[in-house]
């Protein structure tokens, strides 16, 4: 029997030149235009009319909302979803209503951590299992510096004007209600 894959012809080898490496990439005028493109390619992604809200100190715009209620007690809160509203949170918000705060959303229960960073107005926040049961609220201060972590895993974490907690009668272990 006779192979039909034998009978194909190859093509002839053909000899390459030999292989230089681009030495420019070694030369100061190389190396310098390179560091200046990258610094004018990092100046644009930060004042891009897409870039983070805080680069130009600025809050960052009304987020959708949802209303709950806390034992009873009716909150309407923003919905910090995505990486960079939780980044942002109320930061350069200079009040926010009484009956209002920030939910801030994770995909799983975890350790969380928070700060005041360019935060402006003083805020209660409470830790939030997945089952919506409050595990923990702390007060949080204006000023920097400040970390306020989680005591036990929470999949939530709720912003509030600080002691709106205490005045509606809301400790650990209150059940909250999404509506």
């Amino acid at each position: 029997m006779n192979d039909p894959a034998a009978s194909v012809s190859r093509p002839p080898l053909v000899k390459v030149a030999s292989y230089r490496p681009f030495t420019g990439a070694m030369s100061p005028l190389w190396r310098l235009t390179s560091v200046l493109v990258a610094l004018v390619a990092t100046l644009c992604l930060l004042f891009a009319p897409g870039a983070p809200a805080d680069v130009a100190g600025k809050a960052q715009p009304r987020l959708p909302t949802l209303d709950l209620l806390i034992d009873g007690k009716p909150l309407t809160v923003e919905l910090a979803v995505t990486g960079q509203q939780r980044y942002m949170g109320l930061s350069f918000r200079t009040s926010m209503p009484e009956d209002s705060g920030m939910l801030f959303v994770y995909e799983a229960e975890r350790p969380l951590t928070f700060t005041m960073r360019n935060t402006l107005i003083p805020l209660s926040i409470a830790f939030i299992s997945s089952d919506l049961v409050i595990n923990e609220i702390h007060l949080m201060n204006v000023g920097p510096n400040q970390l306020f972590d989680s005591e036990r895993e929470a999949r939530y974490a709720l912003e509030v004007n600080q002691g709106w907690f205490t005045r509606n009668g809301i400790g650990p272990g209150a059940q909250i209600v999404m509506r």
